[in-house]
């Protein structure tokens, strides 16, 4: 076959960057690899050596019922999580997505590697938030209520993002292509993480329980939390209350990270200026929701960093190649931090 063939690795006992390794190697049969997703362009793209692996293809729970006991690698995005009490030989799972809290599941066995993709979602949510924040300053809402109105609005002018302050909580991989792009145009960014280090996209670092201070000095505030047992909520009352009422709060993160009862209370008493929110408790946002109303608020519907299988397929099959070889796997996820 030419190629060595791992064996299910151990969990990874910590640093989320770190590599996982397979300490045993078997070139008895072919592995299978199992692409889970409705869009063949994944499975399309998947780059092996000729009778390096057996590909299967399922976009449904009952096509991949009948796949996932052979399967040692899996390559998708949102699997059902009761299929993996059939998922005897799994090694490896391939996160298609920028949100790995899906995976994290006690019914996924713990032997199980997950890998995530880095690089891959920054750029796309940078010109997300940017165009928002820009839709914000720019009085885009009023000049278009006025052209249908036929008004002539010179009395009204737009702002500019020079100058305006950006706190990014959840300050990652992804923030820091934000905060480039935000400080490019002359904001001035903090940042809140899990361990407030410094770095260099941000003028100021705060550790989570920081948070409302820098959320207090922000334009914009942008969410970007895993969505762990501890980030649940962590955006409640407190935090909101601590925001100016000029302020905009742009959630890319996750529904949950937000309390959203406390959210609905500071948007409807107009206590911040409003919200541009792309992620919701429920997906898809029920028709009735109160969120739909409000005229502070721009709702769309989870495609901030959407995942394609060109930009994802480079990152996979550096990682299946390793595989392959029983070489370490790259961006591996922590599971003790949820990550």
């Amino acid at each position: 076959m030419g190629a060595a063939i791992p064996r299910r690795a151990p969990a990874p006992s910590g640093g989320g960057g770190g590599h996982v390794g397979a300490p045993h190697d078997y070139r008895s049969r072919r592995p299978t690899l199992l692409v889970y997703h409705t869009d063949r362009r994944y499975a399309e793209l998947v780059d092996v050596p000729k009778r390096g692996v057996d590909v299967r293809i399922a976009a449904t729970p009952g096509e991949a019922a009948g796949a996932i006991a052979d399967a040692e690698i899996l390559y998708a995005w949102k699997f059902p999580p009761q299929l993996y009490a059939r998922a005897g030989r799994l090694a490896w799972l391939q996160v298609m997505g920028a949100g790995v809290d899906w995976a994290l599941v006690p019914e996924l066995p713990p032997g199980v590697v997950i890998t995530r993709a880095p690089g891959v979602f920054g750029p796309w949510m940078a010109e997300y938030v940017i165009g928002w924040c820009s839709w914000v300053t720019q009085r885009v809402e009023e000049y278009r209520q006025a052209q249908r109105q036929r008004r002539w609005l010179d009395h009204v002018l737009p702002d500019r993002l020079a100058g305006k302050t950006m706190a990014i909580v959840g300050l990652g991989d992804i923030g820091r292509d934000i905060a480039r792009v935000a400080r490019g145009l002359g904001m001035r960014v903090l940042g809140v993480s899990r361990r407030g280090r410094p770095v260099r996209e941000a003028a100021r670092m705060y550790k989570v329980g920081g948070m409302a201070r820098a959320m207090a000095q922000a334009d914009f505030v942008v969410l970007l939390l895993p969505l762990t047992t501890e980030t649940r909520g962590i955006v409640g009352a407190d935090q909101l209350g601590a925001m100016k009422p000029t302020a905009w709060l742009v959630n890319i993160a996750r529904g949950a990270v937000v309390n959203e009862a406390a959210l609905l209370d500071v948007l409807e008493h107009r206590r911040i200026a409003g919200a541009v929110l792309d992620v919701f408790d429920n997906e898809p946002l029920p028709p009735h929701h109160p969120l739909w109303r409000m005229d502070n608020v721009v709702v769309t519907p989870h495609i901030s960093g959407p995942s394609t299988p060109d930009a994802i397929a480079p990152v996979f099959n550096d990682n299946l190649s390793r595989f392959l070889a029983g070489r370490p796997l790259r961006h591996v996820v922590d599971r003790r931090q949820g990550y």
